[in-house]
């Protein structure tokens, strides 16, 4: 029989158009009835064959019933129709590619990518809801996890270190609600970043000083702003002849370091039994004779025993928080100690804290999307019942005369007070210059303010 060809008008476009679904759906219903034909013996075929199955019975399908569509359009049809039976359909393409960093799915027809920080909106889409579910439960029975109306909410971690978290109903009202957040399988060294323009090489050095000497250092920023790569880089810093725990709720970190222990916690069943946190993992882990342990993530009860080990000998020590500075960064702290019912007077807490940390360093995302280094941030001790901190350095944004924007790093002129950086003192010194037109400090009066 003759085939018949037309072009369609915006064959550009045809993935986007409801022609394109409809044709699909009705190859799909013919593949899976000769699939059942077949039996178990589809089951044991490889992608290679698979592909060659969907493209010789797609191509049939078309020619049979003279579907009015063109050659290329048919590829389309039959390489998603390939993603679809041995892959993950949409989200293929979309998993595979190295630039995108968040898929968020609001239900079938709104999926919403990350790439280089900057949120937009893409053009593919599931069939329905339905559709996107069996991708989603493709993706997570190899993983041992259930997702139904009794477990309606799953956080997991994917084969490749990325991490996944599903909402449906009743939960989710509008369908739906898929985020994934992809990690890079080569985690950016620190010379990386300030080739990105993420911080300078005076920051570099400091920071390279730091975990040398044995720092405690807690990474703080917003959603998404960069701290699990900041850490990840830190730790290229760390000797390699020391021997660091890393302690997750969903394994991210990926450090670049020949003798890492990772541990990572663990969901309890529906009557919560089995549940392991990150407080009962940072205790076990100071059994397991760590030079460092580093906690991917302090949000919780777990802030006394991080806060404990980093005063206990365990030097060197690094953690990230939620904060969008270095001063709400010290005031989350003591809030998640009280949570954690610290029985202690504030002033204890607050040395406790003081005597555990040695610097903050605030990361951060621009509104053009850039993730850049704000601000380093000291930890001096105490002074006046209050935690005493002094900026080292400060992240600003500067405006060329034509309106391009470039990045510089503001030295505030401090070395700094660390006895652990006693021995970098010469190396840092001629990196501590006093700006010509100082930026002006933040205000002093904050709770934690202090004059310099």
């Amino acid at each position: 029989m003759s085939r018949m060809v037309e072009f369609a008008d915006d064959g550009a476009n045809f993935a986007q158009t409801q022609r394109y679904q409809d044709v699909k759906a009705a190859a799909h219903e013919h593949l899976l009835s000769r699939i059942e034909e077949l039996g178990a013996e589809f089951g044991r075929w490889s992608r290679t064959a698979i592909n060659k199955f969907v493209d010789l019975e797609v191509d049939s399908y078309i020619r049979l019933r003279r579907v009015p569509i063109n050659e290329g359009e048919v590829r389309q049809i039959a390489s998603a129709l390939t993603k679809e039976l041995a892959g993950l359909g949409p989200l293929e393409d979309l998993l595979g590619d190295a630039e995108v960093e968040d898929i968020l799915i609001n239900g079938f027809n709104n999926v919403f990518v990350s790439r280089r920080g900057v949120l937009k909106r893409e053009t593919l889409r599931f069939s329905d809801n339905q559709h996107l579910l069996r991708i989603v439960r493709r993706i997570l029975a190899p993983l041992g996890r259930r997702l139904d109306e009794s477990t309606p909410m799953v956080d997991a971690r994917l084969p490749d270190g990325g991490r996944l978290n599903v909402v449906i109903e009743p939960l989710a009202v509008d369908g739906p609600m898929v985020s994934i957040r992809k990690f890079r399988q080569d985690p950016l060294k620190p010379a990386d970043m300030v080739a990105l323009g993420s911080f300078d090489e005076n920051i570099y050095r400091l920071l390279d000083c730091a975990v040398r000497a044995r720092c405690n250092i807690l990474v703080s920023g917003g959603t998404s702003s960069g701290k699990t790569s900041l850490l990840n880089a830190l730790a290229f810093f760390v000797p390699e002849n020391e021997r660091v725990v890393t302690v997750e709720d969903t394994a991210e970190l990926s450090l670049n370091h020949p003798h890492v222990v990772r541990l990572e916690s663990r969901q309890g069943g529906f009557d919560g039994s089995g549940m392991v946190s990150i407080r009962d993992l940072i205790r076990n882990s100071l059994r397991m004779r760590p030079d460092r342990v580093v906690v991917g993530e302090v949000r919780g009860p777990e802030v006394m025993d991080m806060l404990q080990a980093m005063n206990t000998g365990h030097d060197g020590s690094m953690a990230t928080i939620h904060a969008n500075s270095a001063r709400e960064c010290l005031y989350r702290i003591e809030m998640l100690a009280g949570f954690a019912g610290f029985a202690g007077s504030e002033d204890s807490l607050r040395r406790q804290i003081a005597g555990a940390l040695d610097f903050i360093v605030q990361i951060g995302r621009l509104s053009n999307g850039k993730r850049r280094l704000l601000s380093v941030t000291e930890i001096t001790g105490m002074a006046d019942n209050m935690i005493a901190i002094q900026e080292l350095y400060r992240h600003e944004t500067h405006t060329a005369p034509d309106g391009t924007e470039s990045d510089r790093w503001v030295s505030l002129g401090i070395l700094p007070h660390s006895p652990k950086l006693l021995k970098y003192r010469d190396e840092l010194r001629p990196r501590v210059e006093v700006p010509e037109e100082p930026a002006p400090a933040p205000a002093s009066n904050g709770f934690w303010g202090r004059s310099r």
